[in-house]
């Protein structure tokens, strides 16, 4: 018996709002979702399991039929499927009473139940959502029954309001195969046993690397199961190295190319861009600017400007520079005293752009010499640096 395994494809969301890309991810859901549909149908497979959030929220009439026409296309297929927390069962649903094709079960009731599919030798367990949060396992105790040879279950959740579980108690009720729903990244619980198949296409930017579908097998030998890439876009990370001597136009160059080489005409790349190293201490990098580059969702600016220390001795006094040196070898003199207070992001935002120019000087100076970040000699609470305004004004 083989079996394709999808989860979390939330039919009706556009993800990346706001983007120049948006609208065509929400019709990528739908592609993949009828791509899959139409794999399921060639390879004649014996189940497609949906194990829930099939809809991003109630699905309209109109959708439903959309879906149902589809599955119908497929006859040789059993359909099973599940509602999710997001597309949970309510009063006034129109999953209830809906008209299924002929190949299509949905396991409505919030309690377990079974459909037993005797020309296919397998029963295929499992509940759906009537509201957003379940806070207990339904599925503690339920266990295969009856005369089918297969045994599946199918269960959305997993976390602390989602339907909690154990999956090595899960594990142990002797299903042939657990499939995973609400989790969107994919991964393998438990060996050939239990699996999250993750979202069908990656719904946002946390949800880093391929996505896909589980296929597997059952019979006399057991159970196989393997993770399928079958998403047309993925997030990924992107780090930038920067100099000194870039500029704007040719970071912008840089990332241009480096999108371009990520393009491979089958998967899309959403790029979450960082930037470190050292700018030029006159430039601030233009995040909008880069997030016209291409398919650019994020922009994390962590380079430090490129002081000259002996510069920043002339421009602010050397009295006020040497003070900040005495206090970083005062600090390295009690290296051993380790519950020295970091410095709030609140005492930062109140130093003065003096006092920022001169941490990022000598910050640059400690890391040759190992030396620790001084304002972590910050006062706590007071979001004042150790050293009196005369200095700072460089008198």
């Amino acid at each position: 018996m083989r079996f394709i395994h999808i989860a979390d494809v939330h039919l009706g969301m556009q993800p990346d709002a706001g983007f120049p890309w948006s609208e065509e991810r929400g019709e990528a859901i739908w592609e993949s979702f009828r791509r899959i549909i139409r794999l399921a149908g060639r390879e004649k497979t014996d189940f497609l399991l949906i194990a829930g959030d099939l809809f991003q929220c109630q699905p309209l009439l109109r959708e439903l039929k959309e879906v149902n026409d589809l599955f119908a296309s497929i006859p040789e297929t059993i359909v099973v499927l599940i509602a999710g927390n997001h597309d949970y069962v309510k009063r006034e649903s129109f999953y209830r009473g809906f008209d299924w094709a002929d190949n299509v079960v949905m396991l409505l009731s919030p309690e377990p139940e079974c459909v037993e599919v005797p020309e296919k030798k397998t029963a295929v367990y499992g509940c759906s959502y009537d509201k957003k949060e379940i806070l207990e396992n339904r599925l503690d105790g339920v266990r295969p029954e009856g005369k089918m040879k297969y045994h599946l279950l199918l269960a959305h959740g997993g976390d602390a309001r989602h339907m909690p579980w154990n999956p090595g108690r899960m594990a142990q009720a002797g299903f042939d195969y657990i499939a995973c729903g609400h989790i969107h990244k994919p991964g393998i619980l438990i060996p050939d046993k239990m699996a999250y198949a993750g979202a069908l296409e990656p719904t946002d930017e946390t949800q880093l690397g391929p996505h896909g579908y589980i296929r597997g097998t059952v019979d006399e030998h057991g159970t196989r199961i393997q993770f399928v890439p079958f998403a047309r876009y993925e997030y990924e990370d992107l780090v930038l190295n920067v100099t000194e001597d870039l500029t704007q136009y040719a970071l912008e160059t840089k990332l241009k190319q480096e999108l371009a080489l990520r393009e491979d005409g089958k998967i899309r790349k959403i790029i979450r861009l960082k930037l470190v190293g050292h700018r030029a201490a006159e430039l601030e990098f233009s995040p909008k600017r880069l997030l016209d580059c291409g398919r650019v969702i994020s922009v994390e600016d962590e380079t430090r400007p490129a002081y000259d220390l002996e510069q920043l001795k002339k421009t602010y006094g050397a009295s006020l520079i040497s003070a900040i040196l005495k206090r970083l070898k005062q600090r390295r003199m009690r290296s051993h005293r380790r519950r020295s207070t970091m410095v709030s992001r609140r005492c930062w935002r109140h130093a003065g752009t003096a006092e920022k120019k001169i941490a990022g000087g000598i910050e640059d100076e400690n890391r040759k010499t190992g030396n620790p970040q001084f304002w972590k000699n910050a006062e706590p609470h007071t979001g004042i640096f150790r050293w009196d305004s005369a200095h700072q004004r460089g008198k």
